[in-house]
């Protein structure tokens, strides 16, 4: 079966991580996929299309102005038409839009989307009418993926009922990341590590939904009562100036780290103390399977089905969103117990190895491709 998968990737994410991992295991499976990478004209190479090519798994750049570009969408349809593909498989509302508004029988071949996640927007702004558009573009779409049972509510009831709507959990090659977490760190990495007797650790986009401003402020009072204990938020985003202004408002430079994009986070997970997830809201990142594939302690916000997977606390420390106290709470409790919060991410390890592998969620999937090839 010949799939194409759909991104406009703005980092090596969740989504990115679960997308390799995903084709990695259909070429397994004897499958034929290929990833369409689409970016903007002036970007030479993503990090996606980067850690694709490293991994020798196939990947395409499509090159393409920003925004509804109606134009470029038919111009991807008529390739995948003339390259024989099967089926597409969207992994970002971006070509949910730009593909899944054409109907079945004008888009020729069936189309599959995994929702990883819903930012909320503010009102009428040009994101939040992307995500209305998203709405209306998947109830077209002959399957519909969520990587997690809460992410349901985000939908219009009638589709969160319809039987073209399931869950599939994100899945990890568990072997590939612990083997990635024995790497060596770049030494200005290690000069930073070198300088704290613990480094709590932070991943992902710098955009508001992640709560760094939360796990910034949870930090502040943290390292008042714990000199030697720094900080790293790994990532990239909008939100830079404000969590850098912030930083600096409270004169925590020489503890917080903000590296950017950083390709190989088992690494840095294997060096870290605690991983801390302050996101207000969440599908079921990568990163937490990430950190237990390590043996990382965990303190998370209690959303999407993050709770699930910390089996409502036996394998992490689960707090509110939004709850700064609730963060520093989390963090002086492993801090103060290292034993617990060792034995819970050793716990954590084995259901991780149970129930998130790459190769139950690629069986799953093929399931679904099957059932939309006959729709």
């Amino acid at each position: 079966m010949k799939v194409l998968h759909l991104i406009d990737s703005g980092g090596l994410y969740g989504a990115e991580k679960m997308l390799l991992a995903l084709v990695k295991a259909q070429l397994d499976q004897g499958l034929d996929p290929m990833i369409l990478s689409a970016g903007d004209p002036d970007i030479e190479e993503k990090p996606l299309e980067a850690e694709a090519k490293r991994q020798g798994l196939p990947v395409i750049a499509w090159r393409m102005k920003p925004g509804l570009n109606l134009v470029q969408s038919r111009k991807i349809l008529k390739w995948a038409r003339a390259n024989g593909y099967q089926l597409l498989h969207s992994h970002g509302f971006k070509f949910n839009v730009l593909l899944g508004c054409y109907p079945r029988f004008i888009r020729g071949i069936p189309m599959v989307a995994t929702l990883h996640g819903y930012v909320h927007a503010p009102r009428f702004t040009k994101l939040w009418v992307y995500e209305l558009l998203d709405r209306l573009a998947i109830s077209l779409m002959q399957r519909v993926v969520l990587v997690g049972d809460a992410m349901s509510a985000e939908l219009p009831s009638r589709l969160a009922l319809s039987e073209k709507v399931c869950t599939i959990r994100n899945g990890l090659p568990i072997d590939e990341v612990v083997k990635r977490s024995e790497s060596e760190l770049p030494e200005d990495f290690q000069q930073f590590f070198r300088q704290h007797k613990a480094v709590i650790l932070g991943v992902g986009r710098l955009s508001r939904e992640k709560g760094f401003d939360h796990l910034i402020m949870a930090f502040r009072e943290i390292q008042a009562k714990n000199p030697n204990v720094g900080l790293m938020i790994v990532g990239e985003g909008n939100k830079r100036p404000e969590l850098e202004a912030l930083v600096n408002k409270y004169d925590l430079g020489k503890h917080v780290g903000m590296p950017g994009y950083f390709d190989n986070i088992p690494a840095l997970m294997a060096k870290s103390s605690v991983l801390a997830i302050s996101s207000l809201t969440e599908g079921l990142p990568i990163t937490l399977l990430e950190a237990l594939a390590v043996r990382l302690p965990i303190v998370s916000t209690s959303v999407g089905e993050i709770s699930f997977v910390l089996g409502d606390g036996a394998y992490g420390v689960l707090v509110s969103e939004g709850s700064t106290d609730g963060v520093i709470a989390g963090i002086e409790e492993i801090i103060k117990d290292p034993e617990a919060a060792n034995y819970r991410a050793e716990e954590g390890f084995k259901m991780l190895c149970d129930n998130f592998s790459a190769s139950a969620m690629t069986g799953q999937y093929l399931n679904i491709y099957e059932q939309a090839l006959v729709l």
